[in-house]
């Protein structure tokens, strides 16, 4: 059944209220690529922390670096990535970045002991297109259907994430973690032929990528709370998972039957966060994102009160998604409207540089704290991170619902 119907109405093909069948084909392929960059993360959060548990030389800081080390190159390439994208095209630095992807999960694939599992992270994590694919929805769609496209990576976002958690277990028991490396290469592999025969090509533009528009940036005021969300929001991430895990193995709940836990509560938080995104509350923005925030401290301060409980930990991770989802969904369209319209790829350079900057950072911290001082030192610490977004968001404008690209240029 074709999508094209979800985004479309009975109006004229010409109206720019619609989606044209090209843009819904863009956007559909590229969320595809975006969603298999955030899959080579999140599939390996339920079963990572679990599967180092009593093998040799490993430890939870180690696998906290494992797990982070994928962010580290992410964070350190989306912006050169975003950078040359401007000045050489889009395609050729989504061919790159896929194929290192490939490689690098093929060595994981084959790597037991904890350096040779950090490197093959690392090589993972140095495609780093996740900038590239925002920016080329960019080029691909009008701005009056831009928040759509921006909308249905969001959406990949959140159905990867609840894909990830649900079938890693199932995959973990079939094909082992090896195996699942193995299976995202394939799959990156897969991606290739859809950025080759399925992505549309685009147009020819004159892009900037001068130091001018780089700083411009970089100091953009709005900009700047959004790269502290989209780092707070991966590193608590991060952090929470070198925690969850264990934490319900010792509250009762062995490992095999963990799936039903991560199915139950990602499919009733995203229920939740509907109304946030398609009820009347979604034209009112700016207070959404910041309750948003507000319901994930919610979520780690219940998980900091019973820990022990496999009841209560399930109900903070069910509030955790409602509001995960919501931002996850929000920050992408937010930041490809606040962008300057000729600097796009290196707008969406920075954002995606700190989002998986964050993500190494949460889970290397979360590692080491976990290792040192605790569980309950890990939430707590993320509970800080989230008060300090929120603080930082509380002022941000409403520019939200009405500025666009080429108003701030």
């Amino acid at each position: 059944m074709s999508l094209l119907p979800l985004f479309q109405s009975h109006i004229s093909v010409n109206s720019p209220a619609r989606m044209s069948k090209r843009e819904l084909r863009a956007s559909i392929s590229l969320a595809s690529i975006f969603g298999l960059r955030l899959l080579g993360m999140f599939i390996i959060l339920p079963i990572f922390a679990l599967w180092t548990q009593g093998r040799p030389g490993w430890n939870l800081q180690l696998a906290g670096i494992a797990m982070g080390a994928y962010g580290l190159t992410q964070g350190i390439l989306q912006i050169p990535f975003g950078w040359l994208s401007d000045r050489h095209g889009r395609k050729p630095l989504l061919y790159v970045g896929l194929a290192l992807f490939a490689a690098g999960s093929f060595l994981c694939a084959a790597s037991e002991s904890p350096w040779a599992m950090i490197a093959g992270r690392v090589v993972q994590g140095a495609g780093a297109v996740s900038a590239v694919a925002i920016a080329m929805v960019a080029d691909l769609t009008r701005e009056s259907q831009r928040t759509k496209a921006m909308a249905i990576i969001g959406v990949s976002i959140g159905a990867v994430f609840a894909i990830s958690l649900v079938a890693a277990p199932f995959l973990e028991r079939m094909i082992g973690v090896p195996g699942v490396f193995a299976l995202t290469g394939y799959l990156a592999l897969a991606a290739l032929a859809v950025v080759r025969w399925v992505v549309p090509d685009a147009p020819e533009q004159k892009r900037s990528a001068s130091a001018v528009a780089f700083t411009a940036v970089l100091r953009d005021p709005e900009l700047l709370r959004l790269n502290v969300g989209i780092f707070a929001i991966h590193a608590v991430l991060m952090a929470m998972f070198v925690v969850v895990p264990v934490a319900l193995v010792h509250a009762g709940s062995p490992a095999a039957e963990q799936w039903w836990i991560y199915l139950a509560s990602v499919g009733a938080g995203s229920v939740l966060m509907l109304p946030a995104l398609i009820g009347p509350a979604a034209a009112h923005e700016r207070p959404v994102f910041l309750a948003s925030i507000g319901v994930v401290a919610l979520s780690l301060g219940i998980m900091i009160a019973r820990l022990d409980s496999v009841a209560a930990i399930v109900t903070a991770l069910v509030i955790y998604f409602a509001g995960f989802n919501v931002l996850e969904a929000k920050l992408p369209a937010l930041v490809s409207r606040a962008a300057p319209r000729e600097a796009t790829g290196a707008a969406t350079g920075v954002y995606s540089s700190v989002q998986f900057l964050g993500t190494f950072f949460g889970a290397a911290a979360g590692g080491a704290i976990a290792q040192h001082a605790g569980f309950h030192a890990v939430l707590v610490s993320c509970l800080v991170v989230t008060g300090v977004w929120l603080a930082v968001a509380w002022n941000m404008g409403d520019f939200m619902p009405a500025a666009s690209p080429a108003s701030r240029t």
